[in-house]
């Protein structure tokens, strides 16, 4: 049994995968299953929005250009500076993470009545404190190059910085050998809901052997 199966009885399920993979479609997919979502990306956007909970401590580390007019994070500036300065993005971190951690565990009691729990958590592979509130750990895969088309389908962004981004991220090698379970986000939206609804049964009966 590993440390993130001993610390949680409760059946949660981390979900992950690289930018543009899908993570969000499969969640959606999940709750259509009845199963409680608790979306770290969604928690981090209300902390970073104007009058968010994490602003102040913003505003102290990197000062008021890095943030909007209305007081809410200038996301795109703050994702220059953390890309090219590695001590930015761990005080960034630094803030995040644990008003993250407390807000999704805050969530996750909120949802006891549901059959499982998802957690969506873009940088699971990269944290152990997040792989710790898990059981299993469920990849949203596909190529690069597919990731590439949907995010700049879906954003502003170039290719060149959906693939800085992508290079930045955790090898998707690295992430599949993480993986309990993976969907294959390749082809139809059909073909989604079909591996998500067999999962869906894997995990209520997972929930009610805990």
């Amino acid at each position: 049994m590993t440390l993130r199966q001993a610390q949680n009885k409760r059946l949660c399920v981390g979900l992950t995968g690289g930018i543009g993979s899908g993570k969000s479609t499969v969640a959606e997919l999940f709750a259509k299953q009845g199963a409680g979502i608790v979306d770290t990306d969604a928690i981090a956007h209300c902390l970073t929005q104007a009058g968010g909970e994490a602003i102040p401590a913003i505003h102290a580390a990197f000062g008021g250009s890095y943030l909007m007019d209305d007081g809410a994070l200038d996301r795109a500036k703050m994702r220059a500076l953390i890309f090219s300065d590695s001590a930015a993005k761990q005080r960034l971190e630094g803030i995040l993470h644990p008003l993250i951690r407390e807000q999704a565990k805050a969530a996750m009691q909120q949802l006891s009545a549901k059959p499982y729990l998802i957690l969506v958590v873009p940088l699971l592979p990269e944290s152990q404190a997040f792989q710790q509130m898990v059981q299993r750990i469920l990849v949203v895969d596909c190529g690069e190059n597919t990731q590439v088309e949907r995010v700049i389908r879906r954003s502003r962004m170039t290719e060149a910085e959906v693939r800085a981004i992508i290079a930045r991220q955790t090898p998707r090698a690295e992430r599949l050998q993480l993986a309990d379970d993976v969907i294959r986000n390749t082809t139809t939206l059909e073909s989604l809901n079909e591996q998500v609804a067999i999962l869906h049964e894997r995990y209520s009966k997972l929930s009610n052997n805990n």
